[in-house]
């Protein structure tokens, strides 16, 4: 059931941050129906690969011409919140921007997320992830002090800055909604989700516990005791023990029990510190660091694939990954004692679009006057 079962969100198609809210929406329970497009996008062109459009249904219909407006509209007045990811106007041009939308039905909130926003002065210019994470600071904030920034996935900004950002506006804006019974706009820009994952950094700097240059900070790979070192055959591990304790605890099982080694907050000498560590970490394989580190107080991790993380036993006993129509892939997070989450194959409603559009409130004869419009299809 999920503890968002009940609450319906129209999401029209889009790639990545669009998506990965309404994925997260749905897996939480909520009746998620993505809109398509007759000529889908390359990356819905394949519901079963494309793993960001489980658990939900999506439906065809063509919203350029007058019958697909009226169909989108009159799913709208049905919906508790719609989700959009295009560029600021687009939605306007369309005939479905806010103003048009809260006025058929003041209910539902209206969430739109962007790179830069809804206005300023980069609003209407086109960017990805790695753009918006560095007008924040945080891509500057990352990696060695004698080479670039190296490029963290797209996990900041489209899904953590972007997705995430937009999924928490929409939960919000429907709590409050059920004491005001109005919706409102949520503008979620990925710049700025990504700066808010920058305040813990904001308050180091202005602490002085944190430089504005690479490679020199707490947790950025300079400090020995928190970084990544290659194994003898070579493979990587990670150490974060960042805490006296543990730090205590990472040395002594390293071996430097009784020799005498700098201050731990010496960052004068971390270099000297970092060497020492490459030297002993590269005389032991991954798998004799995890026999020896693996469940200790030593903050330790080996690196491992996709595929070697779907099979480690802590991931196994946690379900942490799930198979869906074939495709492992990560589980629905975070997890419910009561209302527990489920990740589901998403359907293309071909040969079920007028069961999906009557459990959405359509009459038989709207349902008939779509069909005949040619508003409501299939793709391609």
């Amino acid at each position: 059931m999920g503890p968002l079962h009940g609450v319906r969100i129209i999401e029209m198609a889009s790639l990545a941050p669009g998506p990965h809210a309404a994925m997260m929406l749905a897996d939480m329970g909520a009746e998620v129906l993505r809109i398509d497009r007759p000529e889908p996008l390359e990356s819905n062109a394949n519901i079963v690969f494309n793993t960001l459009n489980r658990s939900r249904d999506s439906l065809v219909i063509d919203v350029k011409t007058d019958a697909g407006l009226a169909a989108l509209l009159r799913l709208i007045t049905e919906a508790d919140g719609l989700i959009e990811s295009y560029r600021p106007g687009v939605m306007e041009r369309l005939g479905v921007g806010p103003e048009v939308c809260l006025e058929l039905n003041p209910r539902p909130v209206y969430g739109r997320v962007t790179g830069w926003g809804q206005d300023g002065p980069l609003a209407d210019a086109a960017g990805h992830d790695l753009n918006y994470i560095a007008l924040t600071g945080a891509l500057h904030s990352m990696g060695a002090a004698d080479g670039p920034p190296p490029v963290p996935l797209n996990l900041l900004g489209d899904f953590a800055g972007g997705g995430m950002l937009l999924a928490f506006g929409i939960v919000c804006a429907l709590f409050e909604a059920k004491s005001s019974g109005q919706g409102q706009v949520i503008d979620a820009a990925m710049a700025e989700g990504a700066s808010a994952l920058m305040t813990y950094v904001h308050g180091f700097r202005a602490s002085g516990m944190w430089n504005d240059e690479r490679g020199s900070n707490l947790l950025d790979g300079s400090a020995p005791f928190y970084g990544v070192y290659a194994t003898s055959d070579g493979r990587y591990v990670t150490v974060a023990a960042a805490e006296g304790k543990f730090y205590r605890e990472l040395v002594a099982r390293l071996g430097f029990v009784d020799e005498e080694l700098p201050d731990q907050h010496d960052r004068a000498r971390w270099p000297e510190v970092r060497k020492r560590f490459e030297n002993v970490f590269a005389s032991k394989s991954q798998a004799e660091w995890i026999d020896l580190l693996e469940g200790t107080d030593s903050c330790f991790a080996p690196v491992l694939s996709i595929p070697e993380a779907a099979a480690h036993p802590h991931n196994v006993a946690r379900q942490a990954f799930v198979e869906v129509d074939g495709v492992v892939q990560p589980a629905p997070a975070p997890r419910f004692s009561r209302t527990p989450s489920q990740a589901l194959p998403g359907r293309v409603l071909v040969d079920d679009t007028d069961g999906s559009l009557s459990a959405w409130g359509l009459t038989q004869v709207e349902i008939s006057q779509l069909r005949d419009n040619g508003a409501v299809g299939r793709n391609g």
